[in-house]
């Protein structure tokens, strides 16, 4: 056994000094196939929000070994990528050195636009790609709200008040941890149909005790499930609105389908009962002794986005709007600009026959900016302006028609997402309101 261990040593000894010299050398050739060439594109405002002149810095920090020339420029474009401005000029990089090129880009109307830097230079090519706003405040949509608007959505709540909720609340105990109970919910809601979420409560003593809701509201096609927290005052109700989660009893799309469910007629559209499936919620909420009435949190992200703005302009119970990235903002807009919904609409529209236009009219009443004007609560919008899926254009013509106490967070470098520094804000603005001290 001695003997074999000997051999095995003896064999990788050989073994490296065979291939050691080309491992090495392997090693030595990846290292100077190591990116020498470091660029960076830095906005003059931390939001690329300006008034009238954009300003960007270029670097291009050079650690090879020869000088790097070329050209860096810009082209700036429409959202629907019509060009606008472009501007090149000459550069030089001594070794060991960093270049800073400060480009101003003046004489642009209000709006926003797409703006791609590109540095061509001796050893290195790339594109970065930003998106910044001119005049933010300034931005309004040119599409009118339809003028039966709140008649329709007066006699939609009317017509939810003749369906008996028939609440239920089971307690699971098996799900239950992080101090929490859980709880499954069921309400009828409009069209009689049954639809469900989950509640999750900190365990207590005190009998009297009386939490403040957040009103957790899903994004497209996801299934909510029970949502924990620390916080020993708030209680969380994530609701599955009809078509989504453990509420697919009647509608039961695929992905892609849910968006145009019976589009064709506003009475039917499935974002006409999935919005009153969250005022139902409120409903459940007002109907139970252990929560604050005066303390509902309606918050969600994307198609939850859009269900916080429209819940809260359709039921004033909601004391605070937290929506990031709300779809269906300024439909109008969105052909042109973002595939989605619209090439599924179109789809749509071709296989059922019908005006592609008659489609849109739906979406005018299902339209955030439309329902921004009835919301009288405190409300807080997160912009991505990267969003490929809502343009930036489009959320602030939602924020600029907000009417009350209103803040927007607007995260340059980010698509259709926001990050921690919002949600942080939003559980402080939560807690400030509702004085949870």
């Amino acid at each position: 056994l001695h003997m074999y261990f000997k051999g095995i040593k003896f064999t990788f000894i050989i073994f490296l000094l065979i291939l050691g010299p080309r491992a090495f050398s392997q090693e030595h050739e990846e290292e100077e196939e190591k990116e020498e060439i470091f660029v960076d594109l830095i906005s003059a405002n931390k939001n690329a929000l300006f008034s009238n002149v954009a300003g960007y810095t270029f670097t291009i920090k050079n650690e090879s070994k020869i000088i790097q020339e070329g050209t860096v420029s810009y082209e700036v474009t429409t959202p629907a990528g019509k060009p606008v401005k472009t501007s090149s000029v000459k550069v030089k990089v001594p070794i060991s050195t960093t270049g800073k090129y400060d480009f101003s880009i003046p004489g642009l109307k209000t709006g926003v636009y797409k703006v791609n830097f590109m540095v061509n230079i001796s050893e290195y090519d790339d594109t970065i790609r930003k998106a910044f706003a001119i005049n933010e405040k300034q931005i309004r949509s040119n599409n009118t709200r339809p003028a039966d608007f709140d008649a329709f959505w007066n006699n939609t709540k009317a017509e939810l008040a003749l369906v008996k909720p028939q609440f239920k609340m089971t307690e699971v105990p098996d799900s239950s941890r992080d101090n929490r109970r859980v709880f499954l919910v069921e309400m009828k809601s409009l069209d009689n149909l049954t639809v469900r979420g989950w509640i999750t409560m900190p365990k207590t003593k005190r009998k009297s005790k009386k939490f403040a809701v957040l009103l957790g509201l899903p994004g497209y096609q996801v299934a909510l499930k029970p949502m924990f927290g620390t916080d020993p005052d708030l209680a969380i109700f994530t609701l599955n609105i009809r078509g989504q989660g453990n509420s697919r009893d009647v509608i039961a799309t695929e992905r892609d389908d849910y968006i145009t469910y019976n589009i064709e007629d506003k009475n039917k559209y499935v974002l006409r009962g999935a919005i009153m499936d969250c005022v139902r919620a409120v409903d459940f909420i007002y109907s139970r002794p252990e929560f604050r009435h005066d303390a509902i949190l309606a918050s969600g992200g994307s198609l939850g986005g859009f269900l916080a703005i429209a819940t809260a302009a359709l039921d004033s119970r909601v004391g605070l709007c937290s929506a990031q990235n709300p779809i269906l903002s300024d439909v109008q807009n969105l052909d042109g600009i973002a595939n989605w919904p619209i090439k599924d609409i179109r789809k749509y529209a071709e296989e059922k026959k019908i005006k592609f236009s008659d489609a849109m009219h739906t979406l005018d009443y299902f339209d955030c900016k439309n329902f921004a004007y009835n919301i009288n609560c405190p409300t807080l919008i997160g912009v991505g302006m990267l969003d490929h899926i809502i343009p930036p254009a489009n959320l602030f013509a939602v924020y600029n028609n907000l009417p009350k106490k209103k803040h927007i967070i607007v995260f340059k470098d980010l698509g259709h997402e926001v990050n921690w520094r919002y949600k942080n804000y939003e559980g402080r603005w939560m807690r400030d309101t509702f004085a949870l001290f």
